[in-house]
């Protein structure tokens, strides 16, 4: 496999790499977008439709009703056929639960489609594995939006730790509060049965990994209001700690990712920008991978997250240390 570089905010540049359905050019990248819900509708489809070099060309969503209200709204086509959006497009955008997701990003990538995808990858290794093996196996691109990712103030910031190295580990904490009145998220079935480690968890992995490197070992416990507690040794030798949770008092909510080592302390910046920017940011990511240009947040680093998180869930459910 053609080693990775690790998307830091500017694109890097590799001749000679082209994709199955050619470059570009100034032709729009064609969108199908699955998926019905807050997401879809707050930031995908509008952050699709407003892109210069995207194109919406039709909806499905496992509710047809929803499906014919969101294409209405963004003056496309419901379809009521999985593979006939296929058909009509260049890439999926996927708002879907992720056992849901990984299914139609395999079947997808099978078809030749590229892929923008949500965290979590998957709700299992197996799933992300079919989903890794479907889009190598066809040579598409793909782009896995971990939101805070494609902000530029926390892009400058990984790149500046990556670089200055030394880390001896992190502290992190991601507390949201999604159960109150008016959270569209808060009557999410999977968030309610997954927890914060599935939610917010892909986001807090996105910004430690890049820096201290792949996991070698989990730990895992469960706090108060279904908090997960985690304990990560990766494979440099740093540690990290890690609380997580999805409903976390009100009062208590927080965003802290700090890294130690032998220059001091650095934290790393909350995410600013509005969230369908960062959106349209990954879409040209995922048109420059279909140039030519690697990144690293693609479905092999969603893949490892979601290796993270089955480990944490294991170790979780019988008290025992993990090894990835």
């Amino acid at each position: 496999m053609p080693e990775r570089v690790p998307f830091t905010g500017t694109p890097y540049s590799h001749a000679g790499r082209t994709r199955p359905s050619g470059r570009l050019g100034h032709m729009p990248l064609r969108f199908g977008l699955f998926g019905t819900g807050p997401w879809a509708t707050a930031t995908q489809a509008p952050a699709i439709a407003a892109h210069p070099d995207a194109e919406l060309v039709g909806v499905w969503g496992r509710d047809p009703a929803k499906a014919a209200a969101l294409a209405g709204e963004s003056g496309v086509r419901a379809y009521a056929d999985v593979d006939e959006l296929l058909a009509d497009v260049d890439a999926v955008a996927v708002a879907l639960p992720p056992d849901v997701q990984a299914e139609i990003a395999e079947r997808a990538a099978k078809a030749g489609r590229h892929l923008m995808l949500d965290k979590p990858l998957a709700l299992t290794v197996e799933g992300a594995d079919r989903v890794v093996a479907a889009a190598d196996a066809a040579g598409v691109a793909s782009v896995v939006f971990f939101t805070a990712r494609f902000m530029d103030n926390v892009t400058a910031a990984l790149r500046e730790l990556t670089a200055t190295g030394g880390w001896q580990g992190s502290r992190v904490a991601h507390l949201s509060s999604i159960f109150q009145p008016g959270n569209p998220y808060g009557a999410s079935p999977w968030r309610r049965q997954h927890g914060g480690l599935w939610d917010v968890g892909p986001h807090a992995l996105s910004q430690v990994l890049p820096v201290l490197g792949p996991v070698a070992e989990v730990s895992a416990i469960e706090g108060p209001r279904g908090s997960t507690n985690l304990l990560l040794r990766h494979e440099s030798g740093a540690v990290s700690t890690v609380t997580l949770s999805v409903d976390a008092p009100p009062a208590a909510v927080l965003r802290d990712i700090t890294f130690y080592g032998e220059h001091g302390i650095a934290e790393v910046p909350r995410g600013e920008g509005e969230v369908r920017a960062a959106f349209g940011r990954a879409i040209d990511v995922l048109r420059a991978e279909i140039a030519g240009t690697k990144h690293d947040v693609g479905v092999h680093f969603g893949r490892d997250v979601v290796a993270v998180l089955a480990a944490a869930e294991r170790s979780r459910a019988d008290g025992r240390i993990i090894k990835l």
